[in-house]
Order: C-alpha cells, then structure tokens, then sequence
C-alpha cells in the first residue's frame, strides 16, 4: 500500500453495508462545503455559482480555498522547447516529452511567447487568489458571504505526520463533527490539501462525511495520472483519500467529466446577459488564464470543459451522473492505478448527461437575472 499501515490504523473499518449506506447517492437537501482552487482556470466559478444558486437542494455550510499551482510543469516545458528548437529529440525519452508538450511550446511561439516567460503562480498564491474569487463569484450574486468562506492550506502536504492546520481544514472538522442525522458533503473540485487535513487531525470525522471528488483517469484506466491537475499537486493527499476509507464518491475527470463542453455560442445564448454573474462567467470564458498560459488565441472555434460541475450535477441530481459501487484503488507513487485485494468499497461515475446539467444551469442563471 502507498499509505503506511500506521496511518491507517487511525481509522475506523467499515462494514460493507454500512459503507454502501453512506456511499448512497442523496435524495434530499444536502449539507455541503465547497472545496476549490477557485481562480485556477474557470470551471470552479460555474460550479460555486450553481451551487449557489441551488438553496432548494444544496445547504452550503461553508466554501473552502484551496492551493493550485501549474509550477510542476516548468522543468519539463522548458526542456521540451529546447529539444524542439535544437534538432529535435534523439532519444524514446526526449520524444515522449516532446510529444506531451508540443501543443503547449507551438501555442507560446504562435503567439510570440518563449516557455520561461510564462508565469506559474506559487500554491499559497493560488489558494489567496482562490479565496478571493470565491468572494467575487459571491458578490456577482449579490449574496453575501456570512462568514462562511476560508482559506486553505499554502502548501501539500510533504508529510502525513504533519498536517496543515488552517481555517478551512478546521471548519471540514467542525461541521462534520456537528451533530446531524444527514452526512456532510464536501465537494473537492481542486487537489484535495486541505481535505486530507482534516482527516489527519481528526479522523473521526469519517463517521459522517463523505467526500465528492472529481480527477484523474477512471480507476479500470491502465493510464498514468500525473495529467490531472487536481490529483497530481499533492500526491500525498490523493493517496490517502482512497485508502483511509473515508467515503468517497470519485467522479473521474478524463473520459467522464470531459464530456462537459461549452462552446462560445453557447455562452453568448444562455449565459451572457443573464445578471452581473451571467456576464462575469462570460467574461471569464473569453479571457480564460489557460488560453493565455498556452499560447490559445484562436479560442472562438474551441469548446472549454467545465469540469468541476461534475460534482454539483451529482448533488442535485444523482441520476445526470450515472455511478456504481466498486472496490477503492490504490494510487501508487508512480501515479497508476493499483487492484489488490479486500479494498473497500467507493461509487465511481462512469458517465453524464450534459445536456441536463447545463440545462439545469442555463435556467437557474435566468432566474437569477
């Protein structure tokens, strides 16, 4: 196992069937905290909003920053343009490197950009700009905040004997610590720093919390993971996640999420025009930062993924993202899936209904306006 046996032990086993009775996909208003790296690119706007403007179905119990940073990528972009700008790769190695960057160094160069001009911000950056989008996507609504939004970790976690203790993994502790009979969501739409926090101070808090995660790869995938933003910053949180039984609902974000395309007439159709918040998602989808951070400026053809409404669709309406039961994987340190046996059990999406969830959207936006 990737997680050491000690660490496990902090955790209490779950049967079977009292895991399938959390794991139960909701039929009621939920408790939720929002957990995102809000200004990482755009989705987690759509999805804070939505939320937002869901009170009927969602009671959002507090929204969460978390740390997001693209630095990981700067060695391996920065050696890419150079072998392609000095005769091209001459080994397997070289060429798989160029091939897992090459869209990114020909985007920079179109636009006149060289890699080591791109600036990737620092995760305690990150998390403060997240924290102030959350803000912002408040005030686009004309809601006000009540105290319920925090910041997160400004670092991962480099080691599970020492968790980050900060507001947001301290409010995770408190609410799912409240007494209820209903379990306390928390929808992670980033890595998940702060998540594996509050587990390490407080692992009773599995007894009513079930996390909602969406990255990576679908765990019957051979492929490697390190593609997924949101699993591959803090290695050690998303290794803990599937292995301390906390129940999890993983909806993966390639080949299942990724069917959650927006294209610019949409946004022009339904989304524009439709109050402050209408035109702020919009202006956000024309002046996307992974456009500028890739070198996109020919973006008006392209669809944009709003991964992150992933979790908000499963909350509202279970049945938009088909799941099932299955055993948990392990997440090796190579970042692929691992099978062994006697794995505990988690629900996997394997699918969505797009059309129902932007439609979904799309209506509640008008209403609002």
């Amino acid at each position: 196992m990737a997680i050491p046996e000690p660490i496990l032990k902090r955790f209490d086993k779950r049967s079977n069937a009292d895991m399938q009775r959390m794991l139960e996909p909701p039929s009621g208003p939920v408790r939720l905290i929002l957990d995102t790296d809000t200004a990482n690119e755009i989705d987690d706007q759509f999805a804070l909003a939505w939320a937002l403007l869901s009170p009927d179905q969602i009671d959002i119990e507090g929204v969460t920053a978390e740390p997001y940073s693209f630095q990981h990528h700067r060695p391996k972009l920065l050696q890419a343009h150079q072998i392609m700008t000095s005769g091209g790769p001459s080994t397997t190695e070289e060429a798989d490197l160029v091939s897992a960057y090459r869209t990114w160094v020909e985007g920079l160069a179109s636009v006149g950009k060289h890699p080591a001009d791109v600036h990737f911000v620092t995760p305690d950056e990150g998390m403060e700009r997240s924290y102030r989008e959350i803000l912002t996507i408040y005030g686009k609504l004309g809601m006000a905040p009540g105290g319920q939004v925090y910041r997160g970790s400004p670092s991962y976690l480099t080691s599970l004997d020492e968790p980050l203790r900060t507001p947001a993994a301290e409010h995770i502790i408190e609410r799912a610590l409240a007494a209820s009979d209903r379990p306390l969501y928390v929808a992670a739409i980033g890595c998940v720093t702060n998540i594996a926090s509050a587990l390490l101070i407080a692992p009773e808090i599995t007894r009513n919390l079930v996390v909602v995660w969406t990255s990576g790869y679908p765990s019957s995938c051979h492929l490697n993971n390190a593609a997924s933003l949101n699993l591959v910053q803090d290695r050690l949180a998303s290794q803990l996640l599937f292995e301390c039984g906390v129940p999890h609902v993983y909806l993966p974000g390639f080949h299942v999420g990724a069917q959650l395309k927006i294209s610019l007439p949409d946004m022009e159709t339904w989304v524009r025009g439709k109050g402050a918040i209408g035109d702020y998602l919009y202006h956000l989808y024309t002046h996307n930062p992974i456009h500028e951070q890739r070198g996109i400026a020919d973006y008006a053809w392209r669809t944009w993924i709003v991964w992150d409404m992933i979790n908000i669709a499963w909350l509202l309406t279970p049945a938009w993202v088909p799941s099932d039961l299955r055993p948990s994987p392990v997440l090796d340190d190579g970042l692929f899936w691992q099978h062994p046996p006697n794995r505990h059990l988690m629900r996997e999406a394997y699918d969505v209904n797009r059309d129902a969830i932007f439609r979904d959207l799309y209506l509640k936006l008008a209403a609002a306006a």
